[in-house]
């Protein structure tokens, strides 16, 4: 549910980039950067935020991995009672043929979406009439993940990992949907808050040219994970093809069927061999929509995106005009998650996309869904 409408900030070079002269691979260093910023958005107001990042380049040889390893910390807080706090600790490239990741969490999401369970939960304008925060509810949660990825044989790889996280929901005053759906059971209301162990396992396949800024190739995902009283399983499928120098197009597919009883928690998220994300509804899943607009415990998503190249700059800077087209639905408990045109939520847009140096991305945009339209802010790409 994130409408930003400003940002305003030191840009620097993200995790990986930096100029300069290198030393030979062989000489591993660290070297960090860090710094202050400050946004606006409608949803959560002025955020006062930063970070500091201590990272070892990858070095003068092409790979695809942003650095060899990384350690950041980031934190921020809103003047409408948002906040986060992360460490994050990774390692795509130190380890010949391995990769890790450690991620530690604290965040509340005060203004986060919710709009009532299921692909046909409605959105009334009239609803949120002397009423700010009907679709609202706050989030939050704490949260440890840990993945380790084998190679196998080329660039297929094998995927362990587990999480430990604990979520609660808040309901916010004047009387909201959240509300209105625990106090009729909709919402079970003996699993919030929730404390969910969670382990995973998978198959990942990537022939990415870059991880932060890709140009072409393919990332499949295939995922199980078992939590607290549920399973979920998760496939998906990303391409991009470079067919002239100035455009780069790409599309995405993904399903996720939950079994057993998965809580609310967990019908926020969607499973990913990175971070889980918040679907369906956002700049992660569906652009032109708030976060969360549809909840379900099976998701569909499907998009289409032309990148084209404005100014390149090499090493420097690369500017590109994004169009989009995505569309995604939920399922109900015991309904087959399938692919389907019917009940689709569809949306559009337009993006400008800056690349500075190696692998530091800033997206601003606007997308339109069937209830209005958002701004767009993103510091990866949203798929």
């Amino acid at each position: 549910m994130r409408r930003t409408v400003a940002v305003v900030g030191l840009l620097a070079a993200a995790v990986g980039g930096g100029g300069g002269v290198q030393p030979l691979a062989a000489q591993r260093y660290w070297k960090n950067i860090g710094t202050p910023y400050v946004y606006f958005s409608t949803v959560d107001g002025l955020w006062l935020a930063g970070y500091f990042s201590q990272f070892s380049p990858i070095g003068p040889e092409e790979r695809p991995e942003p650095n060899r390893a990384a350690l950041l910390f980031n934190a921020g807080a809103s003047t409408r009672g948002s906040r986060f706090l992360s460490i994050d600790a990774q390692a795509p490239a130190y380890w010949e043929g391995w990769r890790a990741g450690l991620t530690l969490l604290a965040a509340r999401e005060n203004r986060l979406g919710y709009f009532g369970v299921g692909n046909d939960a409605r959105y009334i304008a009239d609803s949120t009439t002397g009423r700010s925060h009907f679709y609202q509810v706050s989030r939050t949660h704490y949260s440890a993940r840990l993945t380790v990825q084998r190679r196998v044989v080329g660039p297929l790889r094998v995927l362990a990992g587990g999480m430990v996280d604990h979520t609660d929901f808040r309901d916010l005053p004047g009387g909201t949907a959240f509300g209105r759906d625990l106090a009729a059971g909709v919402i079970d209301s003996t699993r919030i808050p929730f404390t969910d162990r969670v382990v995973r396992a998978g198959l990942v396949l990537d022939t990415r040219d870059r991880e932060v800024t890709p140009h072409r190739g393919v990332m499949l995902e295939a995922l199980y994970a078992s939590g607290n009283g549920y399973t979920r399983t998760t496939a998906s499928a990303r391409a991009l093809v470079h067919p002239f120098e100035r455009l780069v197009l790409a599309g995405r597919v993904a399903a996720e069927r939950t079994t057993g009883a998965p809580p609310l928690a967990s019908q926020y998220t969607m499973e990913s061999s990175e971070q889980p994300y918040i679907a369906v509804g956002g700049y992660r899943s569906l652009r032109g929509y708030y976060d969360a607009r549809f909840v379900g415990p099976g998701k569909l998503l499907g998009g289409l995106e032309g990148r084209v190249t404005l100014l390149a700059l090499p090493t420097l800077l690369e500017v590109q005009l994004v169009g989009f087209y995505e569309a995604g639905r939920v399922f109900a408990t015991g309904e087959s998650v399938r692919l389907t045109t019917a009940g689709l939520h569809k949306s559009g847009g337009i993006e400008l996309a800056m690349h500075f140096q190696r692998n530091s991305l800033l997206v601003v945009g606007w997308g339109k869904g069937s209830d209005g339209s958002q701004l767009l802010f993103g510091t990866t790409w949203s798929y």
